[in-house]
């Protein structure tokens, strides 16, 4: 056997190759990033609730089938005559034996396989557009988790950002008090200060954890919470169309009005199919008979046919009749009431999008860098005499409130964009 002896670079190497293997291991080098349209198709795969649903659409396909299929025919086979006793002291049992097979049909008249099949069709057209309208409301869910997400990453961003700064400001500190610049009671007052930095962060990492389980949730995905990430613009537009505008859009893609007008639709064929019904259907039958004890030696084979008419007297259909033609009113009040509601939706999500932007604009234009301004000159101040220690600290805070209640409008403002969209029916704002 032979033996490989272990040398100091072969052992190097095999620790250099463990060291890597565990560094790999861990969380942030097996994280996967998710832009917003990755998340969309992620979900749109496998949602349990839009495959069940979409289910139903097929389900709702394949009654067409049933709906246009003709009745049966019905066959039926008739003996008689056999003797079943002697007769003059003479058995023979199948000499007077007549056999009749007989072939019927029910006709439908007045188009009702047509009718029928024309509003299984319109039903499957109803199931399609509910089904757009419930992949419509689950991605607005989505998109407002997403956003959750975008925007917890941004105030973790945040805090950590601040924390670094308020460390160097320490740092500085911890100098000018070694030089004997600062008294320690201003020192003490600035360390504590950094407690409410670190609670800071730690809330926001928690809030970001949270927000990754409610969208890993909604993916039904499995994937652990430290190797899932997202990524997007976390920012708002300026831009913004008239009101009209959306409108229009949300009359022209909104799901569950267009549901609400085929069923007005569908409502008008199955007035139509209920008036058909009333109608009369004959039966139409033919025979051949085989009798073998007719005196008539030609007749011993015969055809015969008939038509059965039901006399439609009473039952008319007038209960359906009448239902149906309800049914058309009935639907058509539920449209009327979705379209007003399409509007109210646009109108109400158009208002909140538009305050969003009203607040906003002013933080980019001048708040955001009067911040940094204020913040900046009243630090260089305090470092060289020229402000109290309280003002600085009052700069320190005002700073984070600007940056963090800049950073809850965007959420917002984002939040409000993804509500228009569900309000028009599909993303017109990012």
């Amino acid at each position: 056997m032979n033996h490989t002896k272990s040398t100091p670079a072969h052992l190097f190497l095999c620790f250099a190759v463990l060291a890597g293997m565990l560094l790999c291991g861990r969380p942030s080098c097996a994280q996967t990033r998710y832009t917003w349209e990755q998340v969309r198709d992620k979900f749109e795969a496998a949602n349990p609730t839009l495959k069940a649903d979409a289910l139903n659409v097929q389900e709702m396909k394949a009654e067409e089938t049933t709906a246009y299929l003709r009745p049966n025919p019905t066959f039926s086979l008739t003996a008689d005559g056999t003797q079943i006793a002697p007769n003059k002291g003479i058995w023979q049992p199948l000499n007077g034996t007549f056999i009749v097979p007989t072939l019927s049909y029910l006709h439908e008249r007045d188009h009702k396989r047509e009718l029928r099949l024309q509003s299984a069709q319109e039903g499957t057209q109803i199931a399609s557009s509910q089904h757009e309208d419930l992949e419509r409301n689950l991605l607005f869910n989505l998109r407002l988790a997403f956003v959750q997400t975008l925007q917890a990453k941004a105030i973790v961003d945040l805090a950590r950002q601040e924390l670094a700064y308020y460390d160097k400001i320490i740092d500085i500190s911890r100098a000018r008090f070694q030089s004997g610049d600062l008294a320690q009671i201003d020192l003490d007052r600035i360390e504590l200060q950094r407690v409410q930095y670190e609670s800071d962060l730690q809330t926001a990492e928690v809030n970001l954890r949270t927000a990754k389980i409610q969208l890993l949730q909604l993916l039904d995905d499995r994937t652990p919470v430290d190797q899932f990430d997202v990524q997007g613009n976390f920012d708002f537009s300026d831009q913004l169309q008239p009101l009209q505008a959306f409108h229009q859009m949300a009359l022209d893609n909104r799901p569950d009005l267009r549901a609400a007008l085929q069923s007005v639709q569908q409502a008008e064929t199955n007035h139509k199919l209920a008036v058909a019904n009333g109608s009369t259907d004959p039966t139409f039958s033919g025979w051949y008979t085989w009798n073998a004890s007719t005196n008539n030696p030609n007749a011993n084979q015969t055809l015969g046919l008939s038509v059965s008419i039901p006399l439609r007297i009473f039952d008319r259909n007038q209960g359906e009749k009448q239902r149906t033609l309800l049914d058309i009113d009935r639907n058509q009040q539920l449209a009327d009431a979705t379209r007003a509601q399409v509007f109210s939706d646009v109108d109400s999500a158009y208002t909140q999008v538009n305050s969003s932007l009203l607040l906003l604009r002013p933080y980019r234009e001048k708040y955001l860098a009067q911040a940094v301004r204020v913040r900046d000159t009243v630090t260089y101040a305090w470092q060289h005499g020229g402000a109290s220690l309280m003002d600085f600290l009052n700069a320190q805070s005002d700073y984070r409130n600007v940056q963090m209640a800049y950073l809850q409008l965007v959420g917002s403002y984002l939040a409000a964009a993804g509500q228009l969209n569900l309000a028009v029916g599909r993303e017109v704002l990012q």
